[in-house]
């Protein structure tokens, strides 16, 4: 637009995505916003990038964006915004997570999932990915999607790579991070909390999430589940669009 700086965001995929399942959320947030939205390396064009891990995808952020852009992620994507908000406070200047949490704080949870993701980045690799996809697809968290939501996240897990996924889980899975609740208090920027009506699971940690940050907004979108970008995309645009640090006033509730 004409004499006015767009604010450039930049927003990361879940597993098994690519940059590709952000781009209506991109249209419902029209010319006003530079939006940037990468494949994660094991993901897409990303696939064969190597190490597929928490550093290396910062990395690759950074190197991105501008000096300062405003950051969104879904799920995996979340986990990686958030941490990449703590390592780079100056870079960001506010923060939107969408069916996210800051890690397992238990180190016995924490160990026990990286078993479980280092068993399933074996099975991906010898099984292939068309039997990964029609597991993963009956997840309890994936199992209530909408037909045309469904279908469309199917597709974009048919289409990657069976190594690339494999190495984003043992590198970016939930068992590989590092908890980040007790460092929650370090953020300074405003934070967005976004969780779909039926995500039950996400909604208790976001409300956990909400508390212990300085300056966080919760917004529950109705008729949505995990997948809030996909399902909802109008309503994850006008949460982007509301943030208290992209236009003055409060943000909706």
């Amino acid at each position: 637009m004409r004499g006015m700086a767009r604010e450039t965001i930049v927003l990361l995929h879940g597993f098994t995505q690519t940059g590709r399942s952000w781009d209506p959320t991109i249209a419902a947030l029209g010319e006003r916003y530079r939006a940037l939205a990468p494949d994660i390396r094991g993901h897409g064009s990303a696939a064969g990038a190597r190490p597929a891990d928490f550093a290396a995808v910062h990395a690759d952020v950074l190197a991105l964006a501008p000096a300062r852009f405003a950051l969104a992620g879904y799920s995996m994507g979340g986990r990686i915004a958030l941490s990449l908000a703590l390592a780079a406070p100056g870079r960001v200047s506010r923060l939107t997570l969408i069916g996210a949490s800051p890690g397992l704080a238990d180190a016995a949870e924490r160990r026990a999932r990286r078993a479980a993701d280092d068993a399933l980045a074996e099975r991906i690799e010898q099984q292939g990915i068309e039997a990964f996809a029609r597991a993963w697809a009956a997840l309890p968290l994936f199992s209530d999607q909408p037909p045309a939501v469904a279908q469309a996240a199917d597709a974009m897990r048919l289409a990657q790579s069976p190594q690339g996924l494999a190495a984003a889980l043992r590198g970016l899975g939930s068992g590989a991070m590092e908890p980040l609740w007790e460092r929650l208090p370090e953020l300074a920027i405003p934070v967005t909390l976004i969780v779909g009506e039926r995500d039950a699971k996400f909604r208790a940690i976001a409300e956990r999430m909400a508390a212990a940050l300085p300056d966080a907004a919760l917004h529950v979108v109705p008729a949505a589940g995990h997948a809030v970008q996909l399902e909802r995309p109008d309503a994850v645009a006008a949460l982007l669009a509301r943030s208290p640090a992209a236009q003055s006033g409060s943000p909706a509730k």
